[in-house]
């Protein structure tokens, strides 16, 4: 009986030990009650400090320090050692989202290694956390945006599918536990100038906000399960876009039931009241911002929310709320639990730079590579020519391959490096700068010798192009063609453009490797050089991968995310947010080279397109939606393997509304031995036929015919099927 009494007591001891366990340390409860439950414990000034992008510890509560801001756009960045992949636009440009997903595994997997070590070294400061402030997934409508370089170009839909992989492959597949958490931004109607970007107003129509500013967004939210978005700089509908309730209200949070964090720009809070001119103070920007969904800033105002509270401008319930999410947010990095029962928290150190991961970065710059133009088959080039020719100011230049938000690689291969590593032990790589990027004033002296060189050479490789010193985010860089991080101009910078030229014009076999992050005007290198590559900035591998495609060890099979045009004079003003006259959708004249183009040094042939139904059928307005299958036959007619990118395009030739000239609704990366042929089946639903209609603020499905096309690019395309679609039931 004694010992019964003595066992009562135990547990009822231990049962009032347990019950005196905060709710936030239980591991059994839901993420959400726990971070409830801290909130509950902090004061208000405790509260505001954790809404900044620099959040300090709470020693009381045992909360350590965190700080937000991270950057991982091609691998993580500005963090010392890490794996340096071709940039955005680069691994846009090989239309595989497959492997855009292994790509980002790898770039979480040396997120999470870094961050454990510093934990482990008692560091947890900027660059060292594993809130990642990527993918940049705002439309490439204009060449001349210098931030371009990040995106993934200028269609909606090549977007959304390549970021829904890419944040996959950053937040991991735990069911319990995040890896990292990506961050899509900048949400919204945000691509330059980037001199007015803390002021402007981005005028557009509520139809092209819904159809081409927003779709990628939603993918990356409602697909992806992105858990994080940054809003942006300006306005929206005269509303600055991270006070916006349209934006983070209404369609964020209220029609894509986003159920995450918003983080602001860095210093658009200050510009509600700054620049924007919306409101007065600081307190009064801070209480708008965090109101209409913005929960963490990068920068300083929301220190003045205690004022705001204390004025009555915000209720610190609302406070509540966002903190609540923020702490979500760490609690699902597994931040409070044990480290032995966080699975991403077991990534060893070691996972950087293995070789796995440089082969990967190999890879997705050989398949980035795009072919413009191959005259009379010059390449590939044969490795054992007497001699070779590398000249231009991107033939040897580290710093050019990784773009920018670029981490810090253990080799970087620069093309002149590549090509020399490739060339049969006979064979001579002779180097000349040729030119600076864009000064003129030794144009005569560095031309020289480049011809000199030219002039001893069998072949010439012409490495020319741009460098993100000279394109990028708000940058001090005012020089012709070049203004603020954007582009006034298209074409080549005039030193290079003169340098081509005269190299072009001594008659000897020439490839021209144009490095940049935005399209360029080569209009008259497409009339006289031979061949032509689009590198893009390529990555740690990039010289090897360079080198690959020039003597045939790789067969490119890169295609364009974005249109180039042959003259600024063809778009419309850079500050013009409508869509008429931009992208491959609404483009009316002849580009130089067209969105989804890219050549091979094999064919392919289409055959037998086929639909599974002639009638395509959705609800009215919008509703539940039937799956069309289109099937298609592609053939390598060539002699060697090759990789084709088949593209599916839509046009409604009988709308009552205006409609994109087409759009794409569908792609598929596929490689082709010599003679094989495969089937490839995409599938099409109605919602994707779907228009915005303005006057009733919802989505409408036509009646009637729509073409559905299938070819090699959006100028290219071979055959074409017509569905006819009908809402009745």
């Amino acid at each position: 009986m004694r010992v019964c009494r003595v066992v009562l007591v135990a547990g009822v001891l231990g049962g009032r030990a347990l019950a005196q366990t905060p709710a936030w340390q239980d591991l059994s409860l839901p993420f959400e009650q726990r971070a409830s439950d801290l909130v509950a414990r902090l004061t208000l000034e405790e509260k505001i400090s954790q809404m900044m992008d620099r959040a300090p510890a709470i020693e009381r509560l045992g909360i350590r320090a965190y700080n937000w801001w991270n950057e991982g756009l091609h691998g993580v960045a500005r963090s010392g050692l890490a794996t340096s992949f071709p940039q955005a636009i680069g691994f846009a440009a090989t239309w595989d989202d497959s492997l855009v997903f292994r790509m980002a595994t790898v770039i979480s997997d040396e997120f999470r290694a870094k961050h454990e070590e510093y934990l482990r070294h008692g560091e947890r400061q900027r660059y060292q956390g594993l809130t990642v402030w990527s993918p940049n997934i705002n439309l490439f409508r204009d060449p001349r945006w210098g931030r371009g370089q990040e995106t993934y170009g200028e269609d909606p839909y090549l977007t959304g599918r390549l970021a829904v992989q890419f944040i996959r492959g950053l937040q991991g597949d735990d069911p319990r536990y995040l890896k990292t958490i990506a961050t899509v931004k900048h949400f919204a109607v945000h691509s330059g100038p980037e001199s007015l970007r803390h002021q402007f107003d981005a005028v557009v129509s509520e139809r092209e906000l819904r159809e081409s500013y927003l779709p990628h967004f939603e993918a990356g939210i409602r697909e992806g399960g992105a858990y994080s978005l940054m809003c942006a700089y300006n306005r929206v509908f005269g509303s600055p876009a991270c006070g916006s309730a349209l934006l983070l209200k209404d369609i964020l949070r209220g029609q894509w039931r986003f159920p995450g964090y918003v983080v602001s720009d860095c210093g658009a809070i200050d510009d509600i009241y700054l620049r924007h001119h919306v409101v007065e103070t600081a307190a009064a920007a801070a209480a708008l911002g965090v109101r209409t969904g913005t929960d963490l800033e990068c920068g300083e105002a929301y220190a003045s929310l205690a004022d705001a509270v204390h004025q009555g401008l915000i209720a610190e319930t609302t406070i509540d709320s966002a903190v609540t999410r923020l702490f979500v947010a760490r609690f699902r990095l597994g931040m409070f639990d044990p480290p032995d029962s966080v699975r991403w928290a077991k990534i060893p150190i070691t996972v950087l730079d293995q070789p796995s991961h440089r082969a990967l970065a190999l890879q997705v710059a050989r398949e980035s590579i795009v072919l413009l133009k191959n005259m009379g088959h010059l390449l590939p080039l044969r490795r054992d020519l007497r001699t070779i020719a590398v000249i231009g100011p991107n033939a040897d230049q580290p710093a050019m391959l990784l773009g920018n938000y670029n981490g810090s690689p253990a080799d970087s291969i620069t093309p002149l490096r590549g090509i020399r590593d490739a060339v049969a032990p006979r064979t001579h790589v002779l180097y000349a700068l040729g030119s600076e990027l864009t000064d003129g004033s030794r144009a005569a002296a560095l031309e020289a010798e480049a011809v000199q060189v030219a002039r001893r050479a069998d072949a010439i490789v012409l490495c020319l192009g741009l460098t993100a010193r000279l394109e990028g985010e708000e940058m001090p860089v005012k020089i012709p063609g070049f203004s603020g991080g954007d582009r006034t101009g298209i074409d080549l910078p005039a030193p290079q453009e003169h340098l081509l030229e005269r190299i072009v014009r001594l008659g000897k076999p020439t490839v021209l490797v144009l490095l940049s992050g935005s399209a360029v005007a080569v209009n008259w290198a497409q009339q006289h050089v031979p061949a032509i590559l689009e590198a893009w900035y390529p990555g740690q591998a990039g010289g090897t991968a360079i080198a690959d495609v020039l003597f045939g060890d790789y067969n490119p099979g890169g295609r364009l995310p974005v249109t180039f045009y042959r003259d600024v004079a063809d778009l419309p003003a850079f500050d013009d947010y409508g869509m008429a006259g931009r992208t491959y959708r609404f483009f009316g004249g002849v580009p130089l080279y067209p969105f989804g183009f890219g050549l091979s040094y094999t064919t392919f042939r289409y055959d037998h397109l086929r639909l599974s139904s002639d009638t395509l059928r959705g609800g009215g307005g919008g509703g539940g939606a039937d799956t069309l299958a289109v099937s298609v036959d592609v053939t390598n007619t060539g002699a060697r393997a090759g990789d084709e990118v088949v593209q599916l395009y839509v046009r409604f030739p009988a709308s009552a509304v205006p409609r994109p000239r087409r759009d794409l609704r569908g792609f598929r990366r596929l490689r082709l031995g010599p003679g094989e042929t495969r089937t490839l089946t995409f599938p099409l639903v109605a919602s994707a036929l779907r228009y915005w209609d303005a006057d009733a603020h919802r989505w409408a499905l036509e009646n009637g015919p729509v073409v559905v096309e299938v070819g090699a690019s959006s100028a290219d395309l071979r055959l074409n099927r017509t569905v006819t679609v009908t809402t009745q039931r």
